[in-house]
């Protein structure tokens, strides 16, 4: 099929996209397994940052390579004025990459706005009311149904039951409050913003739940820590409130983008018991940040050297006159 230079173009950068995607999405998911045991001896925070890192690298890998490489390439060694016959497989590929994004487009435009009709919900049927410490106000949601979240994306609304407020002691409510406003300092309905959007290996297959469901634990288990600050009598007092909120029942469906105190009911004896019996985590040799900021320099300098080399971009010229055919 002979295409247009601009419909060439865009068949190109998206069956680019599917192919290192899923080249990446599949090598991810293989060491998978291996990086989660290696993180286990890591803080929940650090670990959460390492595993962020390896869910999000397909995507980041494959995006640079697009708008690095495969476009420059094209628009430097591709006469405008040429016709071009584009095989069947490279649009098949290229199909492939424009159904991954529109599927991870489509359930991050659907999860925006379940978040932002439940916030409003909220907010008409609830009352707003100040705590004293709280630098935001709680939502107090007039459901018997167990709910302590932090809900929204741009502006995350700390939401509460009647039930919940209720059945907390001071000090309880204080430590669960404490958990949620870690999850807004560490933005992790941003984190799950970005899970949403990053396309799958395959359309319509989450084949990195298992990395997703640990980040989601670290998660936890970091605000657990945050919340308790170190203090036995706090981490005493958060965990009663997750048993007692464990203990009222399932609490309402939440949207993606909210962090619920029992986000991970399945990991409740686990949270209890690292509350009850901190473990103290061997200092690390060295701060996680330090070797992702020294990945990313490294990366700077190969794409540099790579994109002041003419001949690098006529070697992947080459390659993508290859897929085209």
């Amino acid at each position: 099929m002979i295409l247009p230079y601009l419909l060439r173009l865009s068949c190109l950068c998206f069956a680019s996209f599917f192919v290192l995607n899923l080249a990446a999405g599949l090598l991810v998911g293989f060491f998978s397994k291996s990086v989660i045991r290696h993180t286990e001896s890591k803080s929940p925070r650090a670990a959460a940052l390492y595993l962020i890192v390896l869910r999000l690298f397909p995507l980041a890998l494959a995006l640079l390579f697009v708008v690095a490489l495969c476009v420059p390439s094209y628009l430097w060694l591709e006469p405008a004025a040429a016709s071009e016959r584009v095989g069947f497989f490279s649009i098949m590929l290229g199909l492939l990459g424009v159904a991954a994004w529109l599927v991870s487009i489509a359930r991050t435009a659907y999860s925006l706005a379940a978040s932002s009709r439940h916030n409003q919900l909220c907010r008409l049927a609830g009352e707003e009311i100040r705590v004293p410490g709280e630098s935001s106000s709680l939502l107090i949601v007039k459901n018997e149904a167990p709910l302590l979240a932090l809900s929204g994306l741009l502006r995350p609304r700390l939401l509460i039951s009647r039930s919940v407020l209720h059945a907390l002691s001071t000090e309880e409510l204080d430590t669960a409050l404490a958990h949620e406003q870690s999850h807004r300092r560490s933005h992790d309905n941003t984190k799950r913003f970005l899970f949403l959007l990053a396309p799958d290996i395959f359309p319509f297959v989450r084949s990195l739940r298992t990395l997703e469901f640990t980040l989601s634990k670290y998660a936890e288990w970091a605000a657990d820590d945050e919340a308790a600050a170190g203090d036995p009598h706090r981490a005493l007092s958060l965990a009663a409130a997750l048993v007692q909120v464990a203990r009222m029942g399932s609490g309402p469906r939440l949207p993606s983008l909210s962090t619920s105190l029992l986000a991970c009911d399945r990991d409740l004896s686990a949270r209890v018991e690292r509350l009850l019996h901190p473990v103290a985590p061997a200092p690390p040799a060295s701060k996680p940040a330090h070797h992702l900021r020294t990945a990313a320099f490294l990366l700077a300098g190969c794409l540099t050297a790579i994109l002041l080399t003419p001949s690098a971009l006529s070697s992947v010229h080459e390659l993508l006159e290859l897929l085209l055919h």
